[in-house]
């Protein structure tokens, strides 16, 4: 089943495949993305009170899955015919997520940010300067890079290298570059996740790193546009709530 994840205005999303999970090889799971046309893969074995769910890429499992997550609530929501709160197990990390209509919520692993060191390899991948200043890493479970630039034309231009950029990722031990333009008075602030080292050279929506993004800048608040590149327009929102961050977005199964 196809669960496109994070709608913007209900259309786009990114497509992530959601299939009960069986016995079958890891090997298997990280072919099944791209059989069904979509980057991502979720795997949900059904358990009496909580969901186990596995993400796969082309490349092999992921410890997690924002976007992935939403994919599941929403199919675990059609699974039992109600909204309401959903249990999963995630990598060995219990919790809860609820589904609100059309809308999945679960609450953030907490976020680590830290200065990057030398990455001017990276930026000069994506086409950028490597002195460039405001980069920062940050991490769910897996570093990468949240790197400013000042417009969306900026942002739509960029042509990634994208075999030197996953050489430069892979050599300072990133999950990928998430390239943002901040927040502005009057319009959402947008995004471009390039991972080329986990099999996704560009990621139509990015919960996690999105939800690194509001812990960087500090707001309590964020609703972030992705996918537009790909023809897959997506938002991405996270929010804090009673201190703690919960990220998630719109979604709806492929009828």
């Amino acid at each position: 089943m196809i669960v496109d994840a994070c709608l913007r205005d209900g259309r786009g999303g990114s497509p992530t495949l959601v299939v009960e999970d069986t016995p079958i090889a890891d090997s298997a799971r990280a072919l099944a993305p791209g059989v069904a046309g979509a980057s991502h893969a979720a795997f949900v074995a059904l358990g009496d009170e909580v969901a186990d769910v596995r993400f796969f890429t082309s490349t092999g499992e992921l410890p997690a899955c924002g976007h992935g997550t939403v994919a599941a609530l929403i199919w675990l929501a059609d699974r039992f015919g109600r909204d309401g709160v959903f249990t999963l197990r995630v990598s060995g990390r219990m919790f809860q997520g609820r589904v609100e209509g059309d809308r999945a919520w679960f609450p953030q692993a907490p976020v680590a940010l830290r200065e990057p060191g030398d990455v001017s390899a990276v930026l000069g991948a994506l086409g950028l300067d490597p002195e460039l200043p405001g980069v920062r890493a940050a991490s769910t479970g897996r570093w990468r890079l949240l790197i400013p630039v000042d417009s969306r034309g900026r942002l739509d231009a960029l042509e990634p290298d994208l075999g030197a950029l996953r050489s430069a990722c892979d050599a300072a031990g990133l999950l990928g570059c998430y390239v943002y333009t901040p927040p502005a008075t009057g319009s959402r602030p947008a995004a471009r996740m390039f991972a080329p080292s986990i099999g996704v050279p560009e990621d139509i929506a990015n919960v996690n790193s999105t939800s690194c993004l509001l812990a960087a800048l500090g707001v309590p608040e964020i609703s972030v546009d992705m996918g537009d590149r790909l023809g897959h327009p997506a938002t991405v929102l996270v929010r804090l709530s009673d201190g703690r961050l919960q990220a998630g977005g719109a979604a709806r199964i492929r009828v």
